[in-house]
Protein backbone atom coordinates (compact mmCIF):
# COMPACT_ATOMS: atom_id res chain seq x y z
CA UNK A 1 0.00 0.00 0.00
CA UNK A 2 2.64 2.59 0.70
CA UNK A 3 4.17 1.76 -2.64
CA UNK A 4 1.09 2.67 -4.45
CA UNK A 5 0.65 5.95 -2.31
CA UNK A 6 4.06 6.73 -3.46
CA UNK A 7 3.46 5.87 -7.18
CA UNK A 8 0.42 7.30 -6.82
CA UNK A 9 1.60 10.96 -5.45
CA UNK A 10 4.27 10.78 -7.78
CA UNK A 11 1.98 10.83 -11.05
CA UNK A 12 -0.08 13.16 -9.29
CA UNK A 13 2.45 15.79 -8.85
CA UNK A 14 3.47 15.19 -12.60
CA UNK A 15 0.34 15.49 -13.68
CA UNK A 16 -0.02 18.90 -11.22
CA UNK A 17 2.60 20.30 -13.25
CA UNK A 18 1.67 19.66 -16.78
CA UNK A 19 -1.60 21.08 -15.75
CA UNK A 20 -0.49 24.11 -13.71
CA UNK A 21 1.60 24.88 -16.62
CA UNK A 22 -1.38 24.41 -19.40
CA UNK A 23 -3.51 26.67 -16.83
CA UNK A 24 -1.03 29.34 -17.27
CA UNK A 25 -2.51 29.92 -20.94
CA UNK A 26 -5.65 29.02 -20.85
CA UNK A 27 -8.43 29.09 -17.76
CA UNK A 28 -9.72 25.34 -16.89
CA UNK A 29 -12.56 24.60 -15.62
CA UNK A 30 -10.98 23.24 -12.62
CA UNK A 31 -7.65 23.09 -10.81
CA UNK A 32 -6.06 20.02 -9.55
CA UNK A 33 -5.94 20.51 -6.19
CA UNK A 34 -9.70 21.02 -6.30
CA UNK A 35 -10.04 16.90 -6.78
CA UNK A 36 -8.23 16.35 -4.35
CA UNK A 37 -11.27 15.99 -1.70
CA UNK A 38 -12.59 13.34 -4.50
CA UNK A 39 -9.52 11.02 -4.33
CA UNK A 40 -9.17 8.46 -1.36
CA UNK A 41 -8.09 9.73 1.94
CA UNK A 42 -4.77 7.38 1.76
CA UNK A 43 -3.57 9.43 -1.87
CA UNK A 44 -5.06 13.00 -1.20
CA UNK A 45 -3.25 13.33 2.68
CA UNK A 46 0.42 12.72 1.29
CA UNK A 47 -0.42 15.16 -1.50
CA UNK A 48 -1.34 17.62 0.41
CA UNK A 49 1.36 17.03 2.60
CA UNK A 50 3.63 17.93 -0.22
CA UNK A 51 2.07 20.89 -0.83
CA UNK A 52 1.04 22.77 2.50
CA UNK A 53 2.30 23.40 5.65
CA UNK A 54 1.25 24.70 9.02
CA UNK A 55 2.73 27.97 7.50
CA UNK A 56 -0.14 27.94 5.46
CA UNK A 57 -2.41 28.82 8.44
CA UNK A 58 -0.96 32.31 8.81
CA UNK A 59 -2.85 34.97 6.80
CA UNK A 60 -0.72 37.83 4.41
CA UNK A 61 -1.38 40.98 4.65
CA UNK A 62 -2.06 42.55 0.95
CA UNK A 63 -3.07 46.32 1.89
CA UNK A 64 -5.24 48.77 3.67
CA UNK A 65 -8.47 49.69 2.01
CA UNK A 66 -8.95 53.37 2.42
CA UNK A 67 -12.08 55.91 1.13
CA UNK A 68 -11.35 58.21 -1.20
CA UNK A 69 -9.71 59.09 -4.78
CA UNK A 70 -6.42 57.05 -5.64
CA UNK A 71 -7.02 55.23 -2.20
CA UNK A 72 -7.77 51.83 -3.79
CA UNK A 73 -5.32 48.84 -2.84
CA UNK A 74 -5.03 46.26 -5.46
CA UNK A 75 -3.33 42.42 -5.39
CA UNK A 76 -2.79 39.36 -6.58
CA UNK A 77 -5.15 36.63 -4.16
CA UNK A 78 -4.19 32.53 -4.53
CA UNK A 79 -7.74 32.24 -6.31
CA UNK A 80 -8.18 35.50 -8.29
CA UNK A 81 -5.12 36.99 -9.36
CA UNK A 82 -6.55 40.69 -9.68
CA UNK A 83 -8.02 42.21 -6.76
CA UNK A 84 -9.08 46.00 -5.63
CA UNK A 85 -10.92 47.19 -2.53
CA UNK A 86 -11.72 50.23 -1.43
CA UNK A 87 -13.88 52.11 1.82
CA UNK A 88 -16.69 53.60 1.03
CA UNK A 89 -18.04 55.56 4.60
CA UNK A 90 -21.76 56.50 5.56
CA UNK A 91 -24.08 56.66 8.37
CA UNK A 92 -27.27 53.74 7.45
CA UNK A 93 -28.32 54.43 11.30
CA UNK A 94 -27.98 57.47 12.31
CA UNK A 95 -25.14 56.26 14.64
CA UNK A 96 -22.73 59.00 16.02
CA UNK A 97 -19.94 58.24 14.12
CA UNK A 98 -21.66 56.36 11.37
CA UNK A 99 -20.53 52.94 9.50
CA UNK A 100 -18.97 52.12 6.19
CA UNK A 101 -19.07 49.33 2.99
CA UNK A 102 -15.47 47.60 2.25
CA UNK A 103 -16.07 47.04 -1.53
CA UNK A 104 -13.75 44.25 -3.32
CA UNK A 105 -13.77 43.54 -6.92
CA UNK A 106 -12.44 40.12 -7.61
CA UNK A 107 -11.81 38.49 -11.08
CA UNK A 108 -9.73 35.91 -13.14
CA UNK A 109 -9.91 33.33 -11.20
CA UNK A 110 -7.46 30.41 -12.37
CA UNK A 111 -10.09 27.81 -12.03
CA UNK A 112 -14.14 27.78 -11.56
CA UNK A 113 -14.08 26.01 -8.48
CA UNK A 114 -11.46 27.68 -6.39
CA UNK A 115 -11.73 30.39 -3.54
CA UNK A 116 -10.39 33.27 -1.35
CA UNK A 117 -10.27 33.17 2.18
CA UNK A 118 -9.83 36.71 3.69
CA UNK A 119 -9.65 38.33 7.33
CA UNK A 120 -10.26 41.84 7.63
CA UNK A 121 -9.07 44.18 10.54
CA UNK A 122 -9.04 47.54 12.55
CA UNK A 123 -7.40 48.07 15.81
CA UNK A 124 -11.16 47.14 17.59
CA UNK A 125 -12.16 44.32 15.36
CA UNK A 126 -11.48 41.51 13.21
CA UNK A 127 -14.19 39.37 10.64
CA UNK A 128 -13.56 36.96 7.84
CA UNK A 129 -15.20 36.20 4.62
CA UNK A 130 -14.91 34.11 1.79
CA UNK A 131 -15.17 34.63 -2.22
CA UNK A 132 -15.92 32.06 -5.11
CA UNK A 133 -17.78 34.29 -7.50
CA UNK A 134 -15.82 36.75 -9.95
CA UNK A 135 -17.54 40.09 -9.17
CA UNK A 136 -17.97 43.07 -6.75
CA UNK A 137 -18.85 41.49 -3.01
CA UNK A 138 -19.21 43.82 0.27
CA UNK A 139 -18.68 43.66 3.72
CA UNK A 140 -20.56 46.20 6.04
CA UNK A 141 -19.40 47.45 8.84
CA UNK A 142 -22.80 48.96 10.41
CA UNK A 143 -21.31 51.20 13.08
CA UNK A 144 -17.58 52.51 14.12
CA UNK A 145 -17.03 51.49 17.52
CA UNK A 146 -16.02 54.81 18.46
CA UNK A 147 -14.81 58.46 17.32
CA UNK A 148 -11.21 56.47 17.82
CA UNK A 149 -11.92 53.55 15.31
CA UNK A 150 -13.30 56.20 13.35
CA UNK A 151 -10.82 58.57 12.94
CA UNK A 152 -8.17 55.78 12.51
CA UNK A 153 -9.84 53.89 9.69
CA UNK A 154 -10.10 57.10 8.01
CA UNK A 155 -5.94 57.49 8.41
CA UNK A 156 -5.27 53.88 8.13
CA UNK A 157 -7.94 51.90 6.61
CA UNK A 158 -9.10 49.13 7.26
CA UNK A 159 -6.54 46.04 6.98
CA UNK A 160 -6.80 43.17 4.61
CA UNK A 161 -4.80 40.03 5.05
CA UNK A 162 -5.48 36.44 2.45
CA UNK A 163 -4.97 32.88 3.41
CA UNK A 164 -2.60 32.29 0.48
CA UNK A 165 -3.46 28.13 1.14
CA UNK A 166 -7.21 28.79 -0.05
CA UNK A 167 -9.94 26.48 1.46
CA UNK A 168 -8.28 23.49 0.73
CA UNK A 169 -5.02 24.02 1.86
CA UNK A 170 -6.06 26.15 5.12
CA UNK A 171 -7.80 23.06 6.03
CA UNK A 172 -4.81 20.93 5.65
CA UNK A 173 -2.95 23.32 7.32
CA UNK A 174 -5.22 23.01 10.59
CA UNK A 175 -4.65 19.34 9.85
CA UNK A 176 -0.71 19.90 10.09
CA UNK A 177 -0.70 21.97 12.96
CA UNK A 178 -3.17 19.93 15.22
CA UNK A 179 -1.05 17.42 15.96
CA UNK A 180 1.87 19.47 16.91
CA UNK A 181 0.20 19.81 19.96
CA UNK A 182 -0.79 16.50 20.26
CA UNK A 183 1.26 14.29 22.81
CA UNK A 184 1.11 10.63 20.49
CA UNK A 185 3.79 9.60 18.48
CA UNK A 186 1.91 11.49 15.29
CA UNK A 187 2.61 14.81 17.23
CA UNK A 188 6.21 14.17 17.84
CA UNK A 189 6.80 13.34 13.88
CA UNK A 190 4.61 16.30 13.10
CA UNK A 191 7.14 18.53 15.32
CA UNK A 192 10.39 16.81 13.79
CA UNK A 193 8.75 17.03 10.33
CA UNK A 194 8.48 20.87 11.04
CA UNK A 195 11.54 21.90 12.04
CA UNK A 196 13.36 19.34 9.12
CA UNK A 197 11.63 21.19 6.77
CA UNK A 198 12.08 24.70 7.95
CA UNK A 199 14.91 25.14 9.81
CA UNK A 200 17.17 22.44 8.35
CA UNK A 201 17.45 20.46 11.62
CA UNK A 202 18.55 16.56 11.35
CA UNK A 203 17.11 14.64 14.09
CA UNK A 204 20.21 11.64 14.16
CA UNK A 205 19.15 8.77 15.89
CA UNK A 206 21.22 8.65 19.09
CA UNK A 207 22.65 4.85 20.07
CA UNK A 208 21.27 3.63 23.63
CA UNK A 209 21.08 4.58 26.17
CA UNK A 210 19.73 8.00 25.97
CA UNK A 211 19.56 8.91 29.36
CA UNK A 212 23.00 9.78 31.08
CA UNK A 213 24.38 8.30 34.25
CA UNK A 214 25.17 11.51 35.87
CA UNK A 215 27.85 12.07 38.34
CA UNK A 216 26.13 15.10 40.30
CA UNK A 217 29.72 16.38 41.73
CA UNK A 218 30.73 16.94 38.51
CA UNK A 219 28.03 19.44 38.07
CA UNK A 220 28.69 22.97 39.26
CA UNK A 221 26.84 26.87 39.97
CA UNK A 222 26.14 28.46 36.50
CA UNK A 223 25.90 25.27 34.38
CA UNK A 224 22.98 25.52 31.73
CA UNK A 225 20.60 23.58 31.09
CA UNK A 226 19.14 23.66 27.47
CA UNK A 227 15.98 21.65 27.00
CA UNK A 228 14.22 20.91 23.73
CA UNK A 229 10.58 19.28 24.26
CA UNK A 230 9.53 17.68 20.57
CA UNK A 231 5.54 16.74 21.48
CA UNK A 232 2.52 17.48 23.58
CA UNK A 233 1.73 21.17 24.19
CA UNK A 234 5.19 22.40 25.29
CA UNK A 235 6.53 20.63 22.21
CA UNK A 236 4.45 22.25 19.29
CA UNK A 237 4.90 25.82 21.33
CA UNK A 238 8.32 25.42 21.28
CA UNK A 239 8.72 24.14 17.74
CA UNK A 240 7.08 27.19 16.54
CA UNK A 241 9.30 29.30 19.18
CA UNK A 242 12.12 27.78 17.36
CA UNK A 243 11.14 28.76 14.19
CA UNK A 244 10.68 32.29 14.82
CA UNK A 245 14.00 32.98 16.51
CA UNK A 246 15.90 30.46 15.23
CA UNK A 247 17.17 28.32 18.39
CA UNK A 248 17.12 24.79 18.63
CA UNK A 249 16.37 24.35 22.23
CA UNK A 250 13.15 25.61 23.66
CA UNK A 251 13.54 25.75 27.30
CA UNK A 252 16.37 26.43 29.90
CA UNK A 253 17.15 25.96 33.13
CA UNK A 254 20.71 27.01 35.44
CA UNK A 255 22.40 24.69 38.31
CA UNK A 256 23.24 26.35 41.34
CA UNK A 257 24.75 25.21 44.75
CA UNK A 258 23.66 26.41 48.00
CA UNK A 259 26.21 27.34 50.67
CA UNK A 260 25.56 23.79 52.13
CA UNK A 261 26.82 22.52 48.30
CA UNK A 262 23.56 20.90 47.80
CA UNK A 263 21.94 21.06 44.11
CA UNK A 264 19.43 22.64 42.69
CA UNK A 265 17.59 23.77 39.75
CA UNK A 266 16.44 27.17 38.81
CA UNK A 267 14.04 27.54 36.06
CA UNK A 268 11.18 30.17 34.94
CA UNK A 269 8.18 28.03 33.39
CA UNK A 270 8.04 25.57 36.07
CA UNK A 271 4.55 24.30 36.77
CA UNK A 272 2.67 24.18 39.92
CA UNK A 273 0.14 22.34 41.59
CA UNK A 274 -2.47 25.09 40.65
CA UNK A 275 -1.43 24.52 36.79
CA UNK A 276 0.58 28.25 36.86
CA UNK A 277 3.80 28.42 35.15
CA UNK A 278 6.08 30.48 37.85
CA UNK A 279 10.00 30.61 38.79
CA UNK A 280 10.99 27.62 40.80
CA UNK A 281 14.40 26.61 42.83
CA UNK A 282 14.06 23.12 42.94
CA UNK A 283 16.25 20.33 44.27
CA UNK A 284 18.23 18.91 41.65
CA UNK A 285 17.01 15.19 41.95
CA UNK A 286 13.17 16.28 42.21
CA UNK A 287 14.00 18.56 39.36
CA UNK A 288 15.93 15.67 37.23
CA UNK A 289 13.42 12.19 38.36
CA UNK A 290 10.45 14.80 36.86
CA UNK A 291 11.89 14.89 34.10
CA UNK A 292 13.16 11.04 33.47
CA UNK A 293 9.78 10.31 34.65
CA UNK A 294 6.69 12.58 34.16
CA UNK A 295 7.57 14.89 31.47
CA UNK A 296 5.49 13.33 28.52
CA UNK A 297 6.63 15.92 26.24
CA UNK A 298 10.11 13.81 25.60
CA UNK A 299 12.93 16.43 26.35
CA UNK A 300 16.16 16.37 25.05
CA UNK A 301 18.54 17.87 27.43
CA UNK A 302 21.91 19.45 27.15
CA UNK A 303 23.69 19.90 30.36
CA UNK A 304 26.52 22.90 28.62
CA UNK A 305 29.26 23.47 31.76
CA UNK A 306 30.86 26.96 32.53
CA UNK A 307 34.18 27.58 31.37
CA UNK A 308 37.03 27.72 33.86
CA UNK A 309 37.62 31.07 33.69
CA UNK A 310 33.55 31.91 33.79
CA UNK A 311 33.13 29.26 37.23
CA UNK A 312 36.01 30.97 38.63
CA UNK A 313 34.34 34.63 38.23
CA UNK A 314 30.63 33.37 39.11
CA UNK A 315 29.58 35.05 42.40
CA UNK A 316 27.66 31.92 43.89
CA UNK A 317 26.20 34.26 46.41
CA UNK A 318 25.00 36.87 44.28
CA UNK A 319 23.00 34.32 42.00
CA UNK A 320 21.55 32.32 44.56
CA UNK A 321 20.30 35.39 46.14
CA UNK A 322 18.77 36.69 43.05
CA UNK A 323 17.11 33.08 42.14
CA UNK A 324 15.56 33.17 45.95
CA UNK A 325 14.02 37.08 45.47
CA UNK A 326 12.44 35.39 42.26
CA UNK A 327 11.43 31.85 43.49
CA UNK A 328 7.62 31.87 43.34
CA UNK A 329 6.96 34.48 41.02
CA UNK A 330 4.95 34.33 37.24
CA UNK A 331 6.67 32.94 34.20
CA UNK A 332 7.48 36.18 32.29
CA UNK A 333 4.82 36.37 29.92
CA UNK A 334 5.07 40.25 29.34
CA UNK A 335 8.30 40.12 27.58
CA UNK A 336 8.37 36.90 25.78
CA UNK A 337 7.56 38.20 22.54
CA UNK A 338 10.11 40.99 22.71
CA UNK A 339 13.59 39.19 22.86
CA UNK A 340 12.55 37.57 19.32
CA UNK A 341 11.35 41.18 17.59
CA UNK A 342 14.45 43.27 17.32
CA UNK A 343 13.55 45.14 13.99
CA UNK A 344 11.06 45.95 11.80
CA UNK A 345 11.38 43.53 8.60
CA UNK A 346 13.97 41.03 9.97
CA UNK A 347 12.19 38.70 12.39
CA UNK A 348 9.26 37.52 10.57
CA UNK A 349 9.54 34.24 8.49
CA UNK A 350 6.90 34.80 5.62
CA UNK A 351 4.08 35.25 5.49
CA UNK A 352 4.44 36.69 8.98
CA UNK A 353 4.90 40.60 9.54
CA UNK A 354 3.66 43.17 12.34
CA UNK A 355 0.58 44.21 10.47
CA UNK A 356 -0.31 40.11 11.29
CA UNK A 357 0.87 40.02 14.63
CA UNK A 358 -1.25 42.94 15.20
CA UNK A 359 -4.20 41.46 13.78
CA UNK A 360 -3.44 38.33 16.01
CA UNK A 361 -3.59 40.75 19.59
CA UNK A 362 -6.40 42.60 17.96
CA UNK A 363 -8.52 39.17 17.88
CA UNK A 364 -6.97 37.79 20.96
CA UNK A 365 -7.95 40.57 22.73
CA UNK A 366 -11.37 40.54 21.63
CA UNK A 367 -11.75 36.96 23.02
CA UNK A 368 -8.94 36.96 26.02
CA UNK A 369 -8.76 40.59 27.00
CA UNK A 370 -6.97 39.56 30.37
CA UNK A 371 -4.93 37.08 29.03
CA UNK A 372 -3.91 39.60 26.25
CA UNK A 373 -3.05 42.24 28.68
CA UNK A 374 -1.11 40.10 30.67
CA UNK A 375 1.00 39.13 27.07
CA UNK A 376 1.84 42.85 25.44
CA UNK A 377 -0.37 45.43 26.91
CA UNK A 378 2.36 46.51 29.83
CA UNK A 379 4.95 46.00 27.75
CA UNK A 380 3.49 48.02 24.84
CA UNK A 381 2.53 50.55 27.56
CA UNK A 382 5.97 51.14 28.55
CA UNK A 383 7.66 50.74 25.26
CA UNK A 384 4.44 53.97 24.41
CA UNK A 385 6.00 55.67 28.09
CA UNK A 386 1.93 55.70 28.65
CA UNK A 387 -0.30 53.99 31.35
CA UNK A 388 -3.30 51.76 31.07
CA UNK A 389 -4.20 52.23 27.18
CA UNK A 390 -5.80 49.16 25.87
CA UNK A 391 -4.41 47.49 22.59
CA UNK A 392 -6.80 49.74 20.10
CA UNK A 393 -5.52 52.77 21.97
CA UNK A 394 -2.26 51.84 22.21
CA UNK A 395 -2.63 51.61 17.96
CA UNK A 396 -3.90 55.08 17.47
CA UNK A 397 -1.70 56.37 20.36
CA UNK A 398 1.28 55.15 17.79
CA UNK A 399 -0.66 56.75 14.42
CA UNK A 400 -0.24 60.25 16.11
CA UNK A 401 2.93 59.96 17.19
CA UNK A 402 3.75 59.14 13.25
CA UNK A 403 5.44 55.62 14.31
CA UNK A 404 4.57 52.28 13.44
CA UNK A 405 3.58 49.16 15.07
CA UNK A 406 6.23 47.24 14.41
CA UNK A 407 9.06 49.93 15.36
CA UNK A 408 7.30 50.13 18.73
CA UNK A 409 7.39 46.32 18.95
CA UNK A 410 11.15 46.82 18.13
CA UNK A 411 12.06 49.10 21.38
CA UNK A 412 14.43 46.88 23.36
CA UNK A 413 12.96 45.33 26.35
CA UNK A 414 14.86 46.95 30.32
CA UNK A 415 15.50 44.51 32.63
CA UNK A 416 14.59 46.91 35.17
CA UNK A 417 10.90 47.09 34.37
CA UNK A 418 9.06 46.46 36.84
CA UNK A 419 5.18 45.32 35.99
CA UNK A 420 1.77 44.78 37.65
CA UNK A 421 3.07 41.44 39.26
CA UNK A 422 6.73 42.39 39.66
CA UNK A 423 10.02 41.57 37.83
CA UNK A 424 9.19 39.48 34.33
CA UNK A 425 11.44 36.77 33.57
CA UNK A 426 10.79 34.05 31.01
CA UNK A 427 13.09 30.96 30.92
CA UNK A 428 15.82 32.61 29.24
CA UNK A 429 15.94 35.65 30.81
CA UNK A 430 15.72 34.32 34.22
CA UNK A 431 19.12 31.91 33.65
CA UNK A 432 20.90 35.46 32.31
CA UNK A 433 19.81 37.55 34.94
CA UNK A 434 21.55 35.50 37.39
CA UNK A 435 24.25 35.03 35.08
CA UNK A 436 24.31 39.16 35.37
CA UNK A 437 23.55 38.94 39.40
CA UNK A 438 26.59 36.50 39.14
CA UNK A 439 29.31 38.96 37.60
CA UNK A 440 29.56 37.03 33.70
CA UNK A 441 28.76 40.29 31.98
CA UNK A 442 31.43 42.21 33.79
CA UNK A 443 32.32 45.02 32.78
CA UNK A 444 29.42 46.21 30.49
CA UNK A 445 26.53 44.76 32.62
CA UNK A 446 24.95 48.16 32.66
CA UNK A 447 24.35 48.32 29.00
CA UNK A 448 23.30 44.91 28.33
CA UNK A 449 19.89 43.70 28.48
CA UNK A 450 19.14 40.08 28.98
CA UNK A 451 15.39 40.19 28.49
CA UNK A 452 16.58 40.70 24.97
CA UNK A 453 17.71 37.22 24.20
CA UNK A 454 16.75 34.59 22.82
CA UNK A 455 17.47 30.66 23.96
CA UNK A 456 19.95 30.90 20.70
CA UNK A 457 21.33 34.33 21.79
CA UNK A 458 22.13 32.41 25.40
CA UNK A 459 24.26 29.33 24.03
CA UNK A 460 25.89 31.23 21.48
CA UNK A 461 27.78 33.49 24.51
CA UNK A 462 31.47 32.11 24.42
CA UNK A 463 30.65 31.66 28.15
CA UNK A 464 31.09 27.57 27.86
CA UNK A 465 33.65 25.05 28.11
CA UNK A 466 35.67 24.55 24.70
CA UNK A 467 38.24 22.20 26.01
CA UNK A 468 36.61 18.66 25.31
CA UNK A 469 38.96 16.53 27.90
CA UNK A 470 37.63 19.08 30.54
CA UNK A 471 33.87 17.72 30.06
CA UNK A 472 33.17 14.86 32.98
CA UNK A 473 34.05 11.46 31.80
CA UNK A 474 30.04 10.86 31.82
CA UNK A 475 29.81 13.41 29.18
CA UNK A 476 28.12 11.88 25.65
CA UNK A 477 29.76 8.69 26.84
CA UNK A 478 27.96 6.43 24.73
CA UNK A 479 27.50 8.47 21.91
CA UNK A 480 30.11 7.77 18.49
CA UNK A 481 29.67 11.51 17.86
CA UNK A 482 31.47 13.65 20.38
CA UNK A 483 29.12 17.08 20.99
CA UNK A 484 31.17 20.10 22.69
CA UNK A 485 28.20 19.68 25.67
CA UNK A 486 27.50 16.97 27.41
CA UNK A 487 23.74 15.98 26.61
CA UNK A 488 22.20 13.85 28.97
CA UNK A 489 18.30 12.31 28.16
CA UNK A 490 17.31 12.63 24.49
CA UNK A 491 16.96 9.89 21.69
CA UNK A 492 18.25 12.68 19.05
CA UNK A 493 21.33 14.20 18.61
CA UNK A 494 20.93 18.06 19.85
CA UNK A 495 21.85 20.72 17.65
CA UNK A 496 23.30 23.84 18.76
CA UNK A 497 24.36 25.81 15.72
CA UNK A 498 26.97 28.97 16.80
CA UNK A 499 26.83 27.31 20.02
CA UNK A 500 30.11 29.20 22.39
CA UNK A 501 31.35 31.50 19.78
CA UNK A 502 30.19 34.99 20.70
CA UNK A 503 31.51 37.17 22.95
CA UNK A 504 29.81 39.53 25.13
CA UNK A 505 28.98 43.38 23.94
CA UNK A 506 27.55 46.68 24.96
CA UNK A 507 23.73 46.70 23.36
CA UNK A 508 23.89 43.25 22.10
CA UNK A 509 21.00 41.62 20.39
CA UNK A 510 18.80 44.24 20.69
CA UNK A 511 19.18 44.82 16.57
CA UNK A 512 19.65 41.37 15.43
CA UNK A 513 17.30 39.85 12.30
CA UNK A 514 16.42 36.14 12.51
CA UNK A 515 15.26 34.72 8.95
CA UNK A 516 14.65 31.01 8.44
CA UNK A 517 16.20 28.86 7.10
CA UNK A 518 20.13 30.19 7.53
CA UNK A 519 19.26 32.92 10.70
CA UNK A 520 22.25 34.89 9.42
CA UNK A 521 23.59 37.33 12.75
CA UNK A 522 25.30 40.48 11.91
CA UNK A 523 27.96 40.87 13.78
CA UNK A 524 27.51 43.68 16.63
CA UNK A 525 23.51 43.52 16.26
Amino acid sequence: MEKAITVAVTIFLCIWTAVAAAAAEVKLPFHPGDLLPLLPRQVSWPILNYLNSPVDLLPTFVGAASAGNGSNVEWKGACFYENRAWLEFHNKTGSEFGGGTLHLKVSKAHSWTCMDIYVFATPYRATWDYYFLSREHTLEFKEWESKAEYEYVKRRGVSIFLMQAGMLGTLQALWDVFPLFTNTGWGENANIGFLKKHMGATFEERPQPWVTNITVDDIHSGDFLAISKIRGRWGGFETLEKWVSGAYAGHTAICLRDSEGKLWVGESGNENDKGEDIIAVLPWDEWWEFELNKDDSNPHIALLPLHPDMRAKFNETAAWEYAQSMNGQPYGYHNMIFSWIDTVDGNYPPPLDAHLVASVMTVWNQIQPEYAANLWKEALNKRLGTQGLDLPDILVEIEKRGSSFGELLTIPEQDDWLYSDGKSASCIAFVLEIYKEAGLFHPISSSVQVTEFTIKDAYTLRFFENNSSRLPKWCNDADDVKLPFCQIRGKYRMELPGYNTVDPYPHMNERCPSMPPNYFRPKKC
